[in-house]
């Protein structure tokens, strides 16, 4: 082979590899879902978790520390022993059934709102990490600037249709002004929903109030425009903290995840569906208390789940007990008619790596079969949620986008044209030059751009890089191509003036 044919050889693998990486700005709706769901559990089973949901708040009780929220339960009809709630299984079923079965949050750019519940799923970011896994792959704390990133990728992800929040802390900010940033880097650098602070009620009002700037105070009180994440102090307790931001975005008519924080055999019994039990009542329990805030408010039932390692007692993804109780709490969300909240791609992995990947797959296939509509930790979980990466961002990424495409379900759009193209071919042939083949190769298949499907020598000749390598350079890409989304200009100086206005009155603590 002459040097000019080599040459020539390698420019064309280099120009077929450019076309694969080449940064197209495009979006996908939320996915209608045409796959099944599955029921893990008969009717018998079903209906003996939920008698043991309602048995638990009305004979043990569930503690809502929270003196507001104990006077609204009283005056509903509840049993009230200081924070100590019994609330009897009518009450708590008719304000159940007062919460929406679907609703839609808007973006502040329509095209991206998203309609949560019935057949659709949506998928979030990861959320809540004090770390980071930065460019260099090491572990620190998380930046502003991390944020600002880890939202501009968001935004350019076609299969994410929620930019998050806290995806990473920003530590190099003061605590109680750390919101503000924390809400206007995900306003500012995405026009896809975002969702809010909930570690005080003050700063859910900031958030609110932030909304309004840029939606309008009428449209934000008739409308869903933020999704925000309460988890129950397992087991059984509803903390003031948690209820003070529940109560704030109830009665502002924007939507709250209402989410058991479950770590199996630790802060429940050590046995699935004993576990299960415990977190339907807990998640029953908040979503009924969020009507007595405002009837209607919109509201997904939700979960965080995990095992504990009898070993070590540090938290386990991806085990079968996982999958037998998120198909569980799937089949019980439907059964109330509620949005259901399940996580995706979670690992404890401290690497992006077989066992983050193991992990991640084994906790997100039951999650997606369960029928979750909004499917939050979607991309750059690591480390039991310590940690946010970069590298483990872009290919959860890529595995969203198979699992959109999963639940598209099979195509038969163009059968006919296949029987065409095997009659033309018959016995021995190939379907490389066929007609069907040239007018389907680019769509018939998925083809993962950060999954390296080449020869030995073609790997080499592209470097030798691992997955972790490919993904940080196809991060950096991305970011490389974003162009922040419009915002009008006197929003944005509104937005930073409401913001210097409550950074002069709040404290630069950092605890």
């Amino acid at each position: 082979m002459t040097v000019a044919a080599r040459e020539g050889r390698r420019g064309g693998r280099s120009a077929r590899r450019e076309a694969r990486t080449a940064i197209e700005l495009k979006f996908l709706p939320v996915l209608k879902r045409t796959v099944p769901t599955y029921q893990i559990l008969d009717e018998a089973q079903l209906e003996r978790l939920h008698q043991a949901s309602l048995s638990i708040l009305e004979e043990i009780g569930i503690e809502f520390r929270d003196q507001e929220a104990v006077q609204l339960w009283q005056a509903a009809g509840a049993a009230v022993e200081r924070f100590r709630v019994r609330i009897p299984r009518d009450l708590l079923m008719a304000l159940v059934a007062k919460a929406p079965g679907r609703f839609t949050v808007h973006g502040r750019n329509p095209a991206h709102s998203s309609e949560i519940g019935g057949d659709q799923v949506a998928f979030g970011p990861t959320y809540g990490s004090p770390f980071v896994y930065g460019w260099d792959n090491q572990r620190r704390y998380g930046t502003l600037e991390d944020l600002h990133n880890f939202h501009k990728l968001a935004y350019l992800t076609p299969v994410l249709h929620n930019t998050g929040s806290v995806t990473c802390e920003p530590v190099d900010v003061a605590v109680p002004k750390r919101h503000l940033h924390i809400t206007y880097s995900a306003i500012k650098h995405s026009d896809k929903p975002f969702m809010g602070p909930v570690t005080a009620p003050e700063r859910a009002a900031d958030a609110v109030r932030m909304a309004e700037i840029v939606f309008g105070r009428e449209f934000v009180d008739q409308n869903t425009v933020m999704i925000s994440l309460m988890n129950c102090n397992s087991p059984l307790v509803w903390d003031e903290t948690m209820l003070g931001a529940l109560k704030i975005y109830a009665r502002a008519n924007q939507a709250s995840i209402v989410a058991p924080f479950a770590l199996a055999g630790a802060n429940t019994p050590a046995s699935a569906m004993g576990a299960v039990a415990q977190i339907n009542a807990e998640g029953l329990a908040g979503i009924a208390f969020s009507q007595l805030c405002r009837a209607g408010a919109p509201v997904i039932y939700g979960h965080f789940l995990a095992t504990v390692s009898m070993k070590s007692g540090a938290p386990m993804a991806g085990t079968p007990e996982i999958a037998f109780m998120n198909l569980a709490i799937g089949q019980l969300a439907r059964k109330y008619g509620l949005p259901l909240r399940s996580s995706g791609m979670i690992a404890g992995s401290k690497l992006v790596d077989a066992q983050a990947a193991y992990e991640s797959i084994q906790t997100m296939y039951p999650a997606f079969l369960s029928g979750a509509n909004y499917v939050l930790h979607s991309c750059g979980w690591d480390e039991a949620g310590l940690a946010a990466s970069f590298a483990k961002f872009m290919l959860d990424a890529e595995q969203i986008a198979m699992f959109y495409r999963f639940g598209q379900g099979p195509d038969f759009s163009d059968f006919e044209d296949a029987m065409t193209a095997i009659r033309e071919v018959g016995p021995g042939g190939h379907y490389l030059g066929t007609e069907h083949t040239q007018s389907h190769f680019q769509t018939a298949f998925f083809m993962p751009e950060l999954l390296d499907n080449n020869s030995f020598e073609q790997w080499l000749g592209d470097g030798a890089k691992d997955a972790n390598a490919r993904a940080l350079e196809a991060a950096r890409r991305l970011l490389d191509s974003y162009q922040a989304p419009p915002l009008d200009p006197a929003i944005d100086e509104a937005l930073l003036a409401f913001i210097r206005e409550r950074e002069a009155v709040l404290p630069d603590s950092m605890d």
